[in-house]
């Protein structure tokens, strides 16, 4: 029997990692779907933010898997802070605004992963791991943004807790993979279940 091949419908190198250095060989391939038009017509319905990030994780499996065999990993991550959602800051300037905005608070990380298989999702997770940020003045905010540097415009919520961003936060209550993008364990599970790595 052949082993199935994997394909992350992606192109977030830290979900790639994530999967190398767990000993899954998977294949990067951008789902070209357009986020943004599909994130304004789920919140014109007045999608839950946990719902909004399953939709776009199905969207980049399902549009990946119908041209590509195997199974193929869609994922996504929506900050949601107090039931609305927060995207990736466009810049700095807006980075330092969502950072004042989380100050003292608790949010939430709705991770979503689907796998689709011949074009239909077969598999489907999602977690929701909860982090309290500690107070913040303008004067740390300022000097986090310098040492983490632009790359943390890449995230959802202007931090990247495997470095600097762990400053952060008072709490975190959850998953530590799904903080990073990708609720690797159940995601394992499921690959072990259809022979892709050894049980």
């Amino acid at each position: 029997m052949n082993k199935l091949s994997v394909i992350l419908a992606s192109g977030s190198t830290s979900r790639r990692s994530l999967l190398a250095n767990a000993g899954v060989e998977a294949t990067g391939i951008k789902p070209n779907v357009d986020e943004d038009a599909a994130k304004a017509a789920f919140r014109a319905e007045g999608m839950r933010v946990a719902d909004q990030a399953m939709r776009l994780a199905e969207l980049k499996a399902i549009k990946v898997s119908r041209n590509h065999s195997g199974l193929v990993i869609g994922g996504d991550q929506m900050l949601n802070l107090d039931g609305e959602p927060l995207d990736k800051p466009a810049d700095m300037a807006e980075a330092a605004r969502h950072l004042r905005q989380f100050s003292g608070k608790v949010h939430r990380l709705e991770t979503a992963i689907v796998i689709a298989e011949n074009g239909e999702p077969v598999w489907r997770h999602l977690t929701s791991p909860k982090l309290t940020v500690r107070p913040l003045d303008d004067t740390f905010i300022n000097h986090y943004l310098k040492a983490a540097g632009p790359d943390i415009l890449n995230t959802v919520g202007a931090y990247q807790l495997e470095g600097v961003g762990a400053q952060l936060f008072s709490r975190i209550e959850g998953d530590y993979f799904s903080i990073l993008g990708l609720p690797l364990l159940p995601l394992l599970d499921y690959l072990r279940v259809r022979g892709v790595i050894a049980a």
